[in-house]
């Protein structure tokens, strides 16, 4: 797999959670720290989601917003 994207993060799925429409996907990186992403259920078929199972959270985005704690 070749992408543009920078960030690549490679994990575990934790949990799919199909709704009708959507998927929610866990992915669980090393460390412990848990990346989630709303796809379509179609998708998630397609890519044969399941818990266990090695995928990527790609994160391509022309805005990234920063916050902090007052």
């Amino acid at each position: 797999m070749k992408l543009s994207a920078r960030n690549a993060l490679k994990g575990k799925v934790k949990a799919v959670n199909h709704g009708a429409v959507n998927t929610e996907v866990v992915i669980e990186l090393d460390g412990g720290t848990e990346v989630v992403a709303v796809i379509t259920k179609a998708s998630a078929e397609s890519l044969g989601l399941e818990a266990g199972k090695e995928a990527y959270a790609v994160i391509k985005a022309t805005n990234v917003m920063v916050g902090v704690d007052h």
